[in-house]
């Protein structure tokens, strides 16, 4: 079953049947979403922000540029990972300065009861999201918990290093397009990154044999 059925339950038809197009398939259906277009802009905090936004850039978690009508894209692939979990990608870019990635791998995890968001290109954070259903009919995803793994290495990660993102997005019918809106916040930094704009959809045939390696992390996690 697709992951975001499983944790919104009967709420999932409340979502706009664009956005259930889009999020809703999985694996089995052999489909791609790739979302084109801008973003109106792509911020980040304070210049004490930085060294965090520097350091999410190394493994593809945030970054430290900013702009205005940035060339965007966004690809949703379902796949098997290696652990037999059914995954959807979210791999986007941006056209800064220099080409940005931000990557995340989502599954869910029966023993936590959530959608677990594997951060980055190592999955070295695994988030908590709680995923809801807005009155525009868009998904909203706030991120909680956030666990750290490498090798033997395993603890509850310090927020006051990190934040808590808040993720809607949602179908704009007079403008036929999808819009998004990210916004990441550290309780005691204030505000450390973001970004707002649109984007329309295609939608490719893909087996899960054909889903392209870089959208994968180089490195999978079991622990969620």
């Amino acid at each position: 079953m697709n992951i975001y059925r499983r944790a919104l339950g009967s709420d999932f038809e409340k979502l706009h049947p664009k956005i259930q197009g889009r999020v809703g398939f999985t694996s089995a259906d052999g489909i791609a979403s790739i979302g084109t277009g801008t973003m109106d802009e792509v911020w980040h905090g304070a210049f004490y922000t930085l060294p965090f936004l520097y350091v999410g850039a190394w493994r593809q978690i945030m970054f430290p540029e900013s702009g205005r009508n940035v060339s965007f894209r966004i690809y949703n692939f379902a796949y098997k990972d290696s652990f037999g979990r059914e995954t959807l990608s979210w791999f986007r870019r941006f056209k800064l300065s220099r080409m940005r990635s931000f990557s995340a791998t989502m599954i869910y995890s029966d023993e936590r009861d959530c959608i677990v968001d594997y951060l980055g290109s190592h999955q070295h954070l695994a988030v908590d999201i709680d995923i809801s259903a807005t009155e525009r009919g868009g998904m909203k995803l706030i991120s909680g918990e956030q666990r750290f793994y490498e090798g033997p290495i395993a603890f509850r990660f310090p927020m006051i290093f990190s934040g808590y993102a808040e993720v809607e997005e949602w179908f704009d019918e007079p403008a036929d397009r999808f819009r998004i809106e990210v916004i990441v916040r550290n309780k005691i930094w204030g505000p450390l990154f973001g970004y707002r704009g649109s984007f329309t959809e295609k939608r490719l045939r893909c087996r899960p044999d054909q889903v392209p390696p870089w959208v994968k992390p180089m490195r999978e996690e079991r622990r969620e």
